[in-house]
């Protein structure tokens, strides 16, 4: 069973991580994150920046170093690392890289209700999807030429490189999933229909029959 965080957040793992390297305060932790591209990774605001900032410094992981003030601006606190934090941040990364989670991503809950939908329609929104899948894929393609082109090393690209390996996997599976609907011998796309057409006019069907199933 996974260990509970004190802090959980993902977005604590990379508050952890970049202050591993130096004492930041906040607003430059947020520059910080996107000017690294990790806003494509870790979703968050400035105010959820700041939250988290403070629930690490609660659990004893971060630390105010100094307080600074730039011009006219407001002050702001600046915050380093303590050894717990920095054991944190390695005992919460070896976990993540070893141990797989159960997510619950939100096309295999489209998948698992896909019965629903006629067959003619599903073939149609498989085809729009994997369009998307390719443009996706193009920008990834793009933006990890870009970053070699500049010198970036490929260690710190691996994870676009993981997002290409995911999207290789789900156009295979959608192609595959397109051909057993509309396979001319085999398909699922007339018993599907038959189904389909019956629960929609059967107001007592049961649950089973609503994703797509019989009784």
């Amino acid at each position: 069973m996974a260990e509970r965080r004190a802090v959980g957040n993902p977005l604590a793992l990379a508050v952890l991580c970049y202050l591993s390297q130096r004492p930041m305060h906040p607003y430059e932790l947020s520059r910080t994150l996107r000017d690294n591209g990790d806003d494509r990774s870790i979703k968050f605001t400035h105010g959820s920046l700041y939250m988290v900032v403070q629930q690490l410094s609660r659990a004893g992981f971060v630390a105010e170093r100094e307080s600074v003030r730039d011009g006219a601006r407001p002050e702001r606190t600046v915050y380093a690392l303590t050894a717990s934090g920095r054991v944190e941040l390695r005992d919460w990364l070896r976990d993540l890289v070893e141990q797989p989670r159960h997510e619950y991503p939100q096309f295999v809950g489209a998948l698992s209700l896909i019965g629903a939908l006629p067959p003619d329609e599903v073939v149609e929104l498989l085809d729009r999807r994997l369009r998307r899948l390719a443009e996706r894929r193009a920008e990834i393609s793009t933006l990890i030429d870009d970053s070699r082109a500049r010198g970036v090393p490929p260690l710190f690209l691996v994870e676009e490189d993981y997002r290409l390996a995911l999207l290789d996997a789900e156009e295979t599976f959608c192609r595959d999933f397109r051909a057993r609907i509309t396979d001319p011998e085999t398909g699922w796309a007339p018993e599907w229909a038959r189904r389909h057409r019956r629960r929609d006019t059967d107001d007592g069907a049961s649950a089973v029959d609503r994703k797509g199933g019989d009784d």
